[in-house]
């Protein structure tokens, strides 16, 4: 099993490497890529170093299976090629999220949908899938009417620059701004670029990505997203209306009872999710589950995740284990 693991170098390409250790996935040859100027360089996997290649000498190697995280451009460009090798490629980027020809996947929602044919695979945005995690299980019960999101983004979702600037006006000191302002207290309701319609790209990404996972698009959805001085995953205020009416603690066993979510909700005990303790886990966690005083049939809860493990890496990889495991590679 050769795996390819494009944009090494970056964030969420490290925790990649570094879920797939722990996740001891079955790798008899790593082929770590990244851009030009790291070619040469070094990357440690499972106790070894590893040489960086170029995008070519890897298509080349026809790895069975490659994970991009390297950014919409570079995947528009170099996916195809890999694909057309024969590799399998499971994309990070949003480069084919909403493409109709391409899968949308997380794997505990919808892997089923996965066939051999699939030879370029969306991993979706990392605020989607946490939020489908809960709205997938709910929607096959409920049925979901509307959904209203709000969102406390971390800054490591935007990569190691926003870190850096976080950690730079901490300190008192002069920082490469990233964000048209400070992060440090401060809230920016400003998650990637603004639009036409003056919602930005996260925002539309939450709109939209949802109903292609839940193959649903009945209802509705609108999102509010805002980054937040915070390094360890994302958080969400999550309004659900439903057409048909639920039972708390039926809620709160479906969740329960779903592969990789994890109910923290005991608020006489002061449990609830928070990223410092979502940081370095795989689960999603939710909380804070209560009625919508204001009106039937309307459920609130809060989902915090780490972004760049299941909200990106895991969820990555957690593709390619169902590809293995299934003979679809």
């Amino acid at each position: 099993m050769k795996v390819a693991v494009v944009g090494s170098t970056g964030m969420v390409g490290q925790v990649m490497l570094k879920v797939l250790e722990e996740r001891n996935f079955p790798i008899t040859e790593l082929i770590p890529v990244a851009s030009e100027k790291s070619i040469g360089k070094k990357v440690k996997y499972k106790q070894e170093e590893f040489t960086i290649v170029s995008m070519n000498d890897a298509i080349a190697a026809k790895p069975e299976i490659a994970i991009f995280s390297a950014g919409g451009g570079t995947s528009l460009e170099f996916a195809p090629l890999f694909a057309e090798a024969g590799t399998t490629v499971i994309d990070n980027s949003s480069a084919w999220r909403m493409d109709p020809t391409k899968k949308l996947v997380v794997p505990e929602i919808n892997a089923d949908v996965l066939t051999k044919e699939d030879k370029i695979i969306a991993n979706p945005n990392c605020s989607t899938i946490q939020l489908v995690m809960v709205l997938g299980p709910l929607n096959k019960k409920y049925d979901l009417k509307r959904v209203i999101v709000s969102t406390y983004q971390s800054v490591t979702g935007t990569g190691k620059a926003a870190v850096d600037q976080l950690n730079a006006e901490i300190k008192g000191e002069d920082a490469e701004k990233v964000y048209p302002y400070q992060i440090f207290k401060n809230a920016l309701p400003h998650c990637d670029v603004f639009a036409d319609d003056d919602y930005t790209k996260e925002e539309i990404k939450l709109m939209k990505e949802p109903k292609k996972i839940l193959g649903d698009d009945t209802f509705n959805l609108t999102a509010t997203a805002v980054r937040v001085p915070v390094q360890g995953g994302h958080s969400e205020s999550v309004n659900i209306e439903f057409e048909n009416e639920f039972d708390l603690d039926e809620v709160r066993k479906i969740l329960s009872e779903t592969p990789g979510v994890v109910v923290m909700d005991n608020v006489k005990n002061n449990e609830y999710p928070m990223p410092l303790y979502s940081e370095g886990k795989d689960e999603v966690f939710v909380g804070r589950i209560r009625r919508d005083l204001s009106q039937p049939k309307t459920l609130n809860l809060w989902i915090v995740a780490d972004n760049l493990r299941k909200g990106a890496a895991t969820n990555a990889v957690q593709i390619a284990e169902y590809l293995v495991e299934n003979n679809l590679v």
